[in-house]
């Protein structure tokens, strides 16, 4: 069912708001990944800052503790420690042992200063010596956690990358825009370029069957009609080129042997201009389930270049046969054979430039048959010849 041109201009559309989607995905990406790195650096800092903080935050609070001790009168009864739900503190002796402490954890470092250990934070103050309780050392800790800073980066990587991704968006968007209306442009005339050499094509096939009808047969008459036949190939797979995206192909029940049959007589006639002989092993009544114009561009790409690439006086073989609990067409020619199979299913790439064509007709049936999962096997060699194998899934098999 062929779209409306409405809709066809909404597929356009909509293919290029992909395509600048995904390009904004792409770059943001790439500028994100490069930013990472100063806002590691960034986060280093940041954590330093946190730290050092902290730091600052103990050394307040151990003053605060001294200061206490310091107010203490040795005509009271008993010092009252403080205490502060922020942070632990106690006193130790020079071994480091507690001689009162709220600190649970026994302490590892010997050293005066601040310093990390996992989630805890330990500042260690040297006291004068006898004054404070017999204590040489006051030890405050509290735990420590960077949250605040990691909660800061993300924020600000999120805020990078969804102005990044905004903006790329945008400035391809509007980058795009006179390519978009190029592409537009030449599209449309593509398209109307095609319709334009159908009208004509289709009056020189008229025209060439009604002469014959009339007038015995013509050599002449006869290699326009194999040109036309030819050239009507080349436009039905630009034809199907352009559309092929736009259009849903709706699969029907047809008749394989009949319809390779057909397709054999139809190119005998291009066959004949360079003496070439089809002949064809069609076992009938093979039915499957395929569109009948993407069937066409399989058979009519394999056909047409199997009379390309033959050498003049031999002969091509069309079979449509079950062998090996397989149901398969096969061609094949004895012709230049091929230099690099993995190549022919490049778009524009031909075998050899002097045979013509555009190099489309094997990329159009490689999508085809990825669509349909139709196995083919090649076999070929260089100035002896080439078979295509087309094998058919048991799914598009009919009874």
């Amino acid at each position: 069912m062929e779209l409306s041109k409405t809709e066809e201009v909404w597929a356009i559309l909509l293919n290029d708001k992909k395509y600048a989607l995904q390009n904004a995905l792409f770059y943001t990406t790439i500028i994100s990944a490069i930013l990472l790195m100063p806002l590691f650096f960034y986060f280093i800092y940041m954590k330093n800052i946190h730290s050092i903080q902290n730091e600052l935050f103990l050394k307040q609070k151990s003053l605060l503790i001294i200061k206490s001790m310091q107010n203490f009168q040795q005509s009271e009864e008993y010092f009252e420690y403080p205490r502060f739900k922020t942070f632990e503190s106690g006193l130790y002796d020079k071994n480091f042992k507690p001689i009162f402490s709220l600190i649970q954890e026994s302490v590892t470092n010997s050293k005066e200063g601040y310093y990390l250990e996992e989630e805890d934070a330990f500042y260690i103050l040297q006291l004068p010596k006898e004054r404070y309780f017999q204590a040489d050392y006051l030890i405050v800790k509290n735990k420590i956690s960077f949250a605040i800073v990691y909660e800061k980066v993300m924020l600000i990587l999120f805020s990078v990358v969804l102005f990044l991704f905004f903006f790329n968006l945008f400035f391809l968007n509007r980058f795009v825009v006179p390519f978009k209306k190029m592409n537009q442009q030449l599209d449309n005339f593509i398209k109307d370029s095609i319709h334009e050499i159908n009208t004509p094509l289709a009056i020189i096939n008229v025209n060439i069957d009604l002469y014959n009808r009339k007038n015995p047969q013509n050599k002449y008459m006869q290699r326009v009609k194999a040109a036309s036949k030819v050239l009507s190939n080349i436009y039905n797979d630009m034809d199907y080129l352009i559309k092929h995206d736009k259009l849903e192909y709706s699969r029907e029940r047809l008749n394989l042997s009949r319809f390779v049959e057909e397709r054999v007589e139809y190119f005998t006639e291009v066959a004949f201009m360079k003496n070439i002989e089809i002949q064809s092993e069609i076992e009938q009544n093979i039915f499957i389930f395929m569109n009948e114009k993407q069937l066409r561009r399989i058979v009519d790409n394999n056909i047409s270049n199997a009379i390309k690439y033959s050498y003049e006086g031999k002969s091509i073989c069309v079979s449509v046969a079950f062998e090996e609990e397989r149901y398969f067409i096969r061609f094949e020619d004895k012709g230049v054979g091929i230099e690099n199979i993995k190549n022919i299913f490049k778009r524009y790439h031909r075998e050899d430039t002097l045979q013509g064509g555009f190099g489309i007709g094997l990329n159009i049936v490689s999508s085809i048959i990825e669509e349909y999962d139709i196995q083919l096997e090649i076999q070929s060699q260089l100035k002896k010849g080439s078979r295509f194998t087309y094998i058919f899934p048991k799914k598009m098999l009919l009874s």
